[in-house]
């Protein structure tokens, strides 16, 4: 049984819908919010990235910063930028990129289901981002981004839920915006008790981007209570912003690895390395480098690309984590032959998104500051859904969803205060 309840959105007017949002907090460094901030005085990056309206090399995570988050809502609220509802609303919100469209329920979720694994996770959180996230939310009680969640094509009433997403797009759209090439539209949901019941019939829900923001969500919600002598499980404090997607219409790209030496060997010692544990083909110049099925990947080394596939023999398919491919990137080639131990704390290694292509590998190893690149066979929802419910924990940036939760079109105030005493 999954609980989902309306909210009383923050949200722009709609003409300011477009300034105000910007990607999500974690997508962009500071230097990029900075950049993308300047001159937008309303971007909804002061809010989510407050150090960049400070002095380069602040500390970050200063209590000031999380003041001037709070502090610059509240600005974009009285100059009427954005409006705080005085009704609960659940939202439809679609995404278009290219020819990929998905639908999703704005709403919040019960903290205490993500506490007790009905709200499944497949990452472990870094302590110092889950820290930071805690720190926005306990300064500001306002849930300023939404968590990505997705339930499963098999649910009892996915079917359903699927279609009242649909039908609720057959009215006049709240806002609807182009950010770079994807389409933004939000919908108010009429009668939102049919989700509220939809959703009781779904066992659980996963979190396919946002474990940072749930696990502070989590947090919070137990500090609050815990200091709530009156505590009754009702309280909006008890709830996580989100906004929920069915399986079948999430897309997932690879999320690729880049690493800056080769640990002191030659090009052709890694590679005859590499031939000693699978099977090695150059490709020819102009040839698209993505791999094309699980079990294999492309590596870009001395100025080409090559070809490597796994023995499949050798993977156990049972086994929901090392048979994941970021898995077998770790466990083979990164710690034994480059010698990356924890891919979370080595400087040596880096990631990028799907999104930025194979392009983009070629520009950083062309470049001479990373030596050595692998373009992935994207991690697919099945074996993040199968990772979720065997209690797994997969490797870091195994997946990079797109097109991605746009911020600053909904937020959700979860406790007053005495700047708002609603």
């Amino acid at each position: 049984m999954s609980l989902i309840h309306p909210f009383k959105a923050i949200r722009p007017h709609p003409p300011h819908a477009a300034d105000v949002s910007c990607p999500p907090y974690d997508v962009v460094s500071t230097e990029e919010a900075r950049d993308l901030a300047q001159d937008r005085p309303n971007s909804y990056l002061h809010v989510i990235r407050p150090e960049i309206d400070f002095s380069v090399g602040v500390n970050p995570y200063g209590l000031e910063i999380y003041e001037r988050a709070r502090e610059n809502l509240a600005g974009l609220i009285d100059s009427n930028i954005l409006l705080e509802e005085d009704e609960p609303s659940l939202f439809v919100y679609r995404l278009v990129r290219g020819g990929h469209r998905q639908l999703g329920l704005a709403c919040t979720v019960d903290a205490a289901e993500y506490a007790s694994g009905r709200i499944r996770k497949h990452e472990k959180t870094r302590p110092d981002k889950e820290d930071d996230r805690t720190r926005h939310l306990d300064v500001s009680s306002v849930h300023a981004e939404a968590v990505f969640l997705a339930f499963r094509d098999d649910a009892p009433t996915a079917n359903e839920i699927c279609d009242a997403l649909v039908a609720a797009t057959a009215d006049r759209p709240l806002m609807h915006f182009v950010a770079g090439d994807v389409t933004h539209t939000l919908w108010r949901v009429l009668d939102p008790a049919i989700f509220e019941t939809l959703f009781e019939s779904v066992p659980d829900l996963y979190i396919a981007d946002g474990h940072h923001r749930s696990a502070a969500g989590g947090r919070i919600a137990a500090e609050r209570a815990a200091g709530n002598s009156a505590h009754s499980g009702d309280e909006e404090y008890n709830r996580i912003l989100a906004v929920v997607f069915p399986q079948r219409e999430l897309e997932i790209l690879a999320y690729n690895r880049i690493v800056k030496d080769l640990a002191g060997q030659t090009p052709q010692a890694v590679l005859e390395r590499l031939q000693a544990i699978g099977s090695v083909e150059p490709l020819p110049d102009g040839a698209d480098p993505t791999p094309n099925e699980p079990g294999t990947l492309s590596i870009r080394l001395d100025g080409g690309w090559l070809r490597f596939t796994f023995p499949p023999d050798s993977i156990d398919r049972d086994d929901p984590i090392a048979s994941l491919d970021v898995s077998l990137l770790q466990t083979r080639i990164l710690e034994p032959l480059l010698g990356i131990g924890d891919p979370r704390l080595d400087k040596r290694i880096g990631f990028v998104g799907g999104i930025r292509g194979n392009a983009e590998l070629e520009r950083l190893t062309n470049q001479g500051d990373w030596a050595i690149a692998f373009s992935m066979h994207p991690t697919s929802m099945d074996e993040l859904l199968r990772a979720a419910d065997a209690g797994e924990i997969m490797p870091p940036k195994s997946t990079w969803f797109e097109p991605k939760l746009r911020s600053g079109l909904f937020a959700h105030r979860f406790e007053t205060t005495k700047d708002f005493p609603r």
